[in-house]
């Protein structure tokens, strides 16, 4: 999750609403690639999670990176959250998910060469620690009880909040993994071009890396359980933004739609103060109940916007947000797949054409499709594997027009279309056959 904006002075005009996002506009030779990815923490004599504090712990890791690799500790209080170093930061989701968020570069290959750097630092500390970390999109046995619980006001605050407005809200804080890539446009045109085909593609990224087919110690009927927990979470704020496909799309309606979303806090000296349910558009007015008479500064609206969920979503970048997390050639293949799609305009023109003739209906279908059966869902006579067959095949030729090599790193998802089976269809075959069973191999399986 995202850590308090900043850098944002008073808001004096409504129109500033959309100049921030529109600041965010870059011409082609600037754009960058931001990849994130969490993963979970697990004891290896116990299997249990990853707890905060003491010796064999979340704190345990920041000290010693911090120590040994030059990464400079993010506190909340008197709690170490995060850490950050050359434009890069590790930071925790509710239950302890070890996030990468990674330094904006310019390929692929940087940014896999980063994740392997990353992934080494990691276990340099956590190896004689006895703890080891697993690419998979849904804590497999975990209950929520069992769950460790960050220190941060921000997720103490949305923690009450999702057990009144959803069915899963809780399960998607404590209990998911994903990985995403934040990538750039140039212009609102080029903004909303991206957005669509980002959101009409999701589900095709949500089938490639489902890999959350366990969840409360069993099969859940899901190839992505992660996806669909975020169908349960709360409507106001996630989802496919059917508005996005109508006619005068722009950063204008993308900026009514956040500010028609509940807030959950304001961010003052260090401290989240409560503004569950209420409303920005009060805020701006001078009328918020939590913070009578006082008006939002763009650090505010910044950090409104990182409490919605949509599939894709705009700040000043746009990020996709369907995957679950997987394996480390997964974790890097993400972003290559768009950065395929979305970085050569030829490949970026022809997944429009490939995607506009869908429908609302439709595109939500193959969410829903994406999330039970991968690769083998379909809605509306589409079959995801031929809409990802498709995808890939553009992605690849984006990638080959950029001519840095990158392509290879779609390998997994071009494995997967050859047989149909992404990571959740092969630990579901492992657990009913060699496994018998049992969950137990799954750690070492899945482990990064």
């Amino acid at each position: 999750m995202s850590i308090p904006q900043s850098g944002g002075g008073p808001i004096e005009s409504f129109d500033q609403l959309a100049a921030y996002m529109e600041a965010g506009s870059k011409p082609r030779d600037q754009w960058l690639i931001g990849a994130e990815h969490e993963k979970f923490g697990w004891l290896t004599d116990t299997r249990a999670p990853l707890p905060y504090a003491g010796p064999r712990s979340i704190s345990a890791l920041f000290d010693g990176l911090a120590a040994r690799y030059g990464w400079t500790p993010v506190r909340e209080g008197d709690h170490v959250i995060g850490l950050t170093r050359n434009g890069a930061n590790v930071s925790l989701e509710p239950g302890g998910q070890f996030e990468l968020s990674g330094a904006p570069l310019a390929s692929t290959l940087e940014v896999a060469a980063e994740l392997q750097n990353h992934l080494d630092e990691v276990r340099s500390i956590a190896d004689p620690l006895g703890i080891r970390f697993m690419g998979i999109g849904a804590a497999p046995e975990w209950g929520h009880d069992q769950m460790p619980v960050m220190p941060k006001g921000r997720y103490r605050l949305m923690t009450d909040y999702m057990g009144r407005v959803g069915t899963h809200g809780t399960q998607m804080m404590y209990r998911t993994s994903t990985v995403q890539v934040n990538l750039d446009y140039a212009s609102e045109a080029d903004m909303v071009k991206k957005l669509r085909v980002a959101l009409a593609l999701q589900p095709v990224a949500t089938a490639l890396f489902a890999s959350s087919p366990f969840f409360d110690g069993k099969p859940n009927g899901h190839k992505s359980w992660r996806s669909r927990i975020w169908r349960g979470l709360d409507n106001s704020r996630t989802g496919m933004l059917p508005f996005a496909f109508e006619d005068g799309m722009g950063f204008q309606a993308y900026v009514d739609w956040v500010l028609d979303v509940p807030m959950y806090f304001v961010y003052r000296d260090g401290k989240y103060i409560n503004a569950l349910g209420q409303s920005f558009r009060d805020f701006l007015k001078g009328q918020l109940p939590a913070l009578p008479g006082e008006k939002p500064t763009l650090s505010d609206w910044a950090d409104h916007m990182t409490t919605v969920f949509p599939e894709a979503r705009v700040k000043k970048y746009i990020e996709m947000r369907g995957a679950d997390c997987g394996d480390q050639a997964h974790i890097a293949a993400l972003p290559a797949f768009w950065v395929g799609l979305m970085y050569d305009q030829t490949a970026l023109d022809a997944a429009w054409d490939l995607v506009k003739g869908l429908d609302a209906d439709t595109r939500e279908g193959l969410r829903v499709a994406a999330s039970v059966s991968a690769l083998q869902g379909e809605a509306g006579s589409v079959k995801l594997i031929d809409l990802a067959r498709a995808a890939v095949g553009l992605s690849h030729a984006g990638l080959a027009a950029r001519g840095l090599g990158e392509e290879a790193q779609l390998q997994p998802l071009v494995e997967s279309l050859k047989t149909g089976q992404v990571q959740a269809d092969r630990w579901l075959a492992l657990y009913q056959g060699a496994w018998g069973q049992s969950l137990a191999p799954l750690y070492d399986a899945a482990s990064l």
